[in-house]
């Protein structure tokens, strides 16, 4: 199948992309949960538990996407990441016997380089952030001839990342809100290129690193703070060019959660459901329990937890 004659992300190509990655993904739970487990009120909460997917986030979507649908060239394949795209892509690799290495910040949990490793990837762990192993990525790749994919400006990339939101349609028909993680933007693109404002998405985006918060202020991707606890999967320096535009268009809006926010909301599902949350998969989730998004009487409220990648139990 040949997904790379345009950059339309739209649903038919993220239903033909379904199709294609399909063998190769899991088709994660939904769990439905009463608000006031959580103190909360006037909500009804559906928990979409992509931190169950293979590699431990949905990132494997775009990472199979991308090596299903691309010409890969003798040397293999490169990816920079902070950590989930890099495991992502060291998985899929690894199931399709195909050769990768791996550029990951030195700001990359434990969890995830361990992951990488496991995967049997070639790691290099470079710079202090992920632009810098960004960077390196690209160099290399040109050097050694492999293809690069990119962890979300990419529309293989988008496309697979989308069919998260196929899979909640299908799952959840009746939910009105879908609160979703911004890192560089390729979750909430592709999910908001599905719904087409069908359903209200919120991006959630920590503090410390306002990508798209800060580009939509702009009118365009700028450079933003990239720091935080989840600064190893929420924290490019800017948002997706082709993201942009997409999320500009669907995506209702976007709230800022604080460092304790997200420390909060992981407790919490840990001691509630006893779910291990990564930060930046808790992150839509402390956008409720901080008050940072407030829920409509009746509403039902999607949250994806996309990913659980962290060492982590004991949030306290």
């Amino acid at each position: 199948m040949n997904i790379q004659a345009d950059n339309i992300i739209d649903r038919g190509y993220i239903a033909q992309t379904e199709r294609l990655i399909r063998p190769h993904v899991r088709r994660t739970p939904i769990i439905e949960v009463d608000a006031a487990d959580f103190g909360l009120v006037a909500a009804r909460l559906s928990f979409k538990l992509e931190l169950l997917q293979h590699s431990g986030s949905f990132k494997a979507r775009g990472a199979f996407a991308n090596l299903l649908s691309r010409q890969i060239p003798r040397a293999g394949v490169v990816a920079a990441s902070g950590g989930n795209h890099g495991a992502a892509v060291a998985y899929a690799s690894m199931k399709l016997g195909i050769p990768a290495k791996i550029f990951v910040p030195t700001i990359s949990s434990p969890a995830k380089v361990q992951r990488i490793r496991d995967y049997r990837a070639e790691l290099v762990v470079t710079g202090n952030q992920y632009a810098d192993a960004l960077a390196a990525s690209e160099v290399w790749a040109e050097q050694a001839g492999a293809l690069s994919i990119h962890a979300f400006d990419q529309r293989e990339t988008l496309l697979g990342q989308g069919t998260v939101g196929l899979e909640m349609e299908e799952q959840s028909p009746d939910v009105d809100t879908l609160l979703v993680s911004v890192g560089g933007g390729g979750l909430i693109a592709g999910i908001a290129a599905w719904f087409g404002g069908n359903v209200r998405v919120v991006g959630v985006e920590p503090e410390a690193a306002p990508t798209l918060s800060m580009a939509l202020k702009a009118g365009g991707p700028v450079d933003a703070p990239a720091g935080g606890i989840a600064a190893d999967s929420l924290a490019p320096r800017r948002i997706g060019t082709l993201v942009y535009p997409i999320a500009k268009r669907h995506v209702d809006h976007v709230v800022l959660v604080s460092d304790e926010a997200i420390n909060r909301a992981q407790l919490a599902l840990w001691e509630t459901l006893r779910v291990v949350a990564e930060p930046g998969g808790a992150a839509p989730f402390a956008a409720l329990i901080s008050g940072r998004y407030e829920s409509r009487p009746g509403e039902h409220v999607g949250i994806l937890l996309s990913g659980g990648n962290t060492n982590a139990v004991n949030f306290a």
